[in-house]
């Protein structure tokens, strides 16, 4: 198997813990960090804009990505506008709708057509993917964040759609194909078969790493061993009767 280094997929970290998303930028083949409010909500984070000050004072010369809070496209643009001045590596995450279904596109363009940066955000539908790709093409370097880690809990396969959106998003060659929401390693070489630029990966993904191409009649024979010894641990055991207790 090829080693994570050797893909052409680049691994942007995902997640909100500054001191983490330190210690992951010292990973050379970390090429660019995620946030989201989720992330930031879950992580304790209170003070949006210290936040990002101390994110960029700490990672000066990577991509890094920060989204909107307003409902409102007047509001967003404003906001937009306003992240985007924090670092030349700021991209914006903008919505694909707002909480009402309302697209975005529009904002899309102006924003793009101005030089933001921008990361459209919760796509899930090859429409939107179409519909991102020409309000961002000509405009500035962008990403469009396809959440196939949330198409496949519907039970729908993402790798064809994630391969349809590569090539949909050839007509905005400025724009960049994100694989968001990925639910295991395996989503990292699959994002690299289908042509897909970035993937997000989380700190307890990143934490398998170690294990890509491991022979797997080790993996088996360790497998064995965490079984006997949590058994061993627990103190079960297997009565005469044939009946377990512990």
């Amino acid at each position: 198997m090829r080693s994570i280094s050797d893909l052409g997929v680049k691994l942007f970290a995902d997640g909100a813990d500054l001191r983490e998303m330190m210690s992951l930028y010292r990973c050379p083949y970390i090429r660019g960090f995620t946030t989201n409010p989720t992330l930031m909500r879950r992580a304790g984070v209170n003070d949006y804009q210290r936040f990002a000050a101390n994110v960029l004072a700490a990672i000066p010369d990577r991509p890094v990505s920060f989204e909107v809070f307003s409902d409102d496209f007047d509001e967003m643009e404003r906001e937009a506008r306003a992240i985007a001045a924090w670092g030349p590596c700021v991209y914006v995450k903008i919505p694909v709708t707002n909480t009402r279904g309302e697209p975005s596109y529009d904002l899309i363009h102006r924003l793009s057509r101005a030089g933001v940066h921008v990361n459209v955000t919760a796509v899930m539908t090859l429409d939107q993917v179409d519909r991102a790709a020409r309000a961002l093409a000509g405009g500035a370097p962008s990403n469009v964040s396809m959440f196939a880690g949330r198409i496949a809990d519907t039970g729908r396969d993402p790798v064809p759609m994630m391969a349809d959106a590569v090539a949909i998003l050839a007509a905005a060659p400025r724009a960049e194909l994100i694989w968001a929401s990925p639910r295991e390693l395996l989503n990292v070489f699959q994002a690299d078969a289908v042509g897909c630029h970035i993937i997000t990966v989380t700190a307890d993904i990143l934490r398998k790493v170690e294990f890509v191409g491991k022979d797997l009649d080790l993996v088996s024979l360790e497998t064995v061993r965490m079984f006997r010894e949590d058994a061993l641990r627990a103190g079960l055991i297997v009565t005469a009767e044939g009946q377990a207790a512990c």
